[in-house]
């Protein structure tokens, strides 16, 4: 890492497959050159176990997190800490108020942003690939930053397609991959700039005549031809760009020197009960009818978040029938008599007759509350949900329905009819996985992975009912509730389930702790179910690891595992070393007609 930083690229891609080390890596080497001040922009999730791993690893390293409201705004105070760790989200908001503005009394005034403001020694984005998407408003942030080194981290640089890695190339700076040239004069930039879309500021040549090199020489070649002619010469270019620029090891090359233990992956294929497999036809039906009008309209172009609304209602009626009939937006549409929605106790997920409120904006029956500080050993009990110190008013009045909904996440549970609800085909085999390895042994702790909330709701409610201790990592916590959770789990042997939502907790979590993953849902991108299984299996980790895919045949689900396998194959080819290895994945798929030349 050493000499990439001397190189011509100034840091690079650490790449490493997910559970090799990358963060402490990073640290040793602030650690080997240290030089202040340095950037470190992880997810929210992660910007306390990065602090965490700072204090324990390094001996002197000042820490700030630049988090939250109360965040210190003068550059002098913040040069002064050799580490400043933020989110994706602040250095967006950041930005966008320098750039943009934003209103205050009526007024659009802009802030500058401390961030874009000083010069950093070095700037490292966790999870990169954050910032696939160059034309959003985190990518632009990202870019404007300065610095003398800077280095991107993820296990997965590459997801969907070739295009994703432009924005880790801009990041760096590479050149020339980075730029836009003019092919009249020596004009050159990283930004696309042109006053009223017509004459170039720097040149004043039209758009024509300007080009972006990377577009020019890999991405357009690739998508128009494939692997043959120059499409195949663009690939050869990306080879010997990836091999200049990314650092990358996997688990297969460094068995031996890791010592993990083994991690085994299980697809559970299950099927729909009759009434569940009716329900779902009629959905099917539905949505094909839908889609055929749209085609026979010529509107297909038009309605790509209509069509995605379709597939997701599909995949979410192989979860459970009633993430799609109770939902908030099919109100009244699929059950006339809806009688609303009730407040649900966030403790015993019934429905709360004397509902009250904690500071922390969790709602719990005053009675089920009052038996939990009661039976509490300690003086200062923690939130039931968040396990940060529960504070909150025995006394106070009773909630009003209008007054709770408006700040705070009901959920599902507060729709359904909890008497006569009844559980689906994949949260009962998932009660069965569970309660076999309960049985077998009580110690082994588990994650549970969804994408869909409103099923983890529905998850949480027959696990508890069926004696199972469980916790949840909700996407509305702050870092200091996300990390009261994981320390909870961590450190409590009774608790063996832990809820996890995708957007919450699939990156930039270490849970060695638990030994089993139970992926609910199959995504669309499989380096999603990677990065969810190397939660668990990653250093530290000393049980073999079990991942199960929970599967409903003759649904959607099927389709999208035959989709994952191409986007694999599809990476594989990219990041190998093995330039044969690469070539034969990609011709084996087009032969299986798995995929078409032009995807890669």
């Amino acid at each position: 890492m050493r000499k990439q930083e001397e190189g011509v690229w100034h840091g690079g891609v650490l790449a490493d497959e997910m559970g090799m080390g990358k963060t402490i890596q990073i640290l040793s080497l602030l650690v080997s050159s240290p030089s202040k001040p340095n950037l470190i922009v992880a997810p929210t999730v992660a910007v306390i176990q990065w602090k965490n791993e700072i204090e324990a690893h390094t001996d002197g390293l000042k820490v700030l997190v630049w988090h939250g409201s109360s965040r210190e705004t003068d550059m002098e105070q913040l040069k002064k800490f050799d580490v400043i760790l933020t989110t994706y989200a602040v250095l967006e908001s950041c930005f966008r108020k320098q750039e943009k503005g934003f209103k205050r009394k009526g007024f659009m005034i802009t802030e500058k942003s401390p961030l874009h403001q000083i010069h950093w020694k070095r700037v490292v984005l966790d999870e990169a690939h954050n910032i696939k998407e160059r034309a959003t408003n985190t990518a632009k942030a990202v870019f404007e930053l300065e610095a003398d080194y800077r280095w991107c981290l993820s296990g997965t640089p590459l997801q969907n397609r070739v295009g994703e890695l432009y924005s880790l190339v801009r990041f760096l700076g590479g050149d020339p991959f980075s730029f836009y040239f003019c092919k009249l004069c020596d004009c050159k930039s990283l930004h696309w700039k042109f006053k009223d879309n017509k004459a170039c500021v720097d040149c004043g040549h039209t758009p024509m005549q300007h080009t972006c090199f990377w577009n020019n020489e890999i991405l357009t070649p690739i998508q128009k031809n494939g692997m043959t002619g120059p499409g195949k010469d663009a690939f050869k270019k990306l080879k010997i760009l990836l091999d200049r620029m990314m650092l990358r090891r996997t688990k297969l090359q460094r068995a031996d020197d890791l010592g993990l233990p083994p991690r085994t992956v299980i697809v559970r294929r299950d099927y729909f009960s009759p009434e569940e497999k009716e329900i779902y036809l009629s959905l099917f039906s539905d949505a094909k009818r839908q889609f055929t009008t749209y085609v026979d309209q010529g509107t297909i172009l038009n309605n790509y978040s209509n069509i995605f609304s379709l597939l997701t209602r599909m995949r979410q009626m192989a979860c459970h029938p009633d993430l799609v009939l109770r939902s908030k937006t099919n109100t009244n549409k699929f059950v006339p008599d809806d009688d609303g929605e009730a407040t649900v106790c966030r403790l015993c997920n019934e429905i709360a007759e004397d509902a009250i409120q904690a500071k922390c904006r969790h709602i719990f029956d005053r009675e089920c509350i009052k038996q939990y500080l009661e039976a509490a050993i300690v003086n200062q009990p923690a939130c039931p949900v968040c396990h940060l110190p529960l504070t909150i008013d025995l006394e106070a009045p009773a909630l009003e329905m209008q007054q709770e909904t408006s700040n705070v996440r009901q959920g599902i549970l507060g729709r359904l009819n909890l008497d006569n609800w009844r559980s689906s085909s994949k949260i009962e085999a998932l009660v069965e996985e569970l309660s076999n390895l309960r049985q077998q042994d009580s110690t082994t702790k588990s994650l549970v992975f969804s994408q869909f909330v409103n099923f983890l709701d529905l998850i949480a409610y027959r696990l508890q009912k069926a004696g199972f201790n469980i916790c949840r990592l909700e996407g509305t916590m702050s870092p200091k509730a996300r990390d009261a959770t994981i320390q909870h789990f961590m450190n409590n042997v009774d608790v063996t389930v832990f809820l996890v939502s995708l957007k919450a907790g699939g990156v930039a979590l270490n849970l060695t702790e638990a030994s089993r993953v139970y992926l609910m849902d199959s995504w669309w991108n499989p380096a999603v179910e990677y990065q969810a299984m190397d939660r668990i299996h990653r250093l530290g980790q000393r049980r073999p690891v079990q991942a199960i895919k929970l599967v409903v045949e003759d649904s959607i689900e099927s389709r999208i595992v035959q989709l994952q396998e191409k986007k694999s194959a599809m990476v594989d080819a990219t990041l190998s070393t093995d330039d044969s290895v690469s070539f034969c994945i990609i011709i084996y798929l087009v032969v299986l007609n798995i995929c078409r030349p032009w995807d890669v």
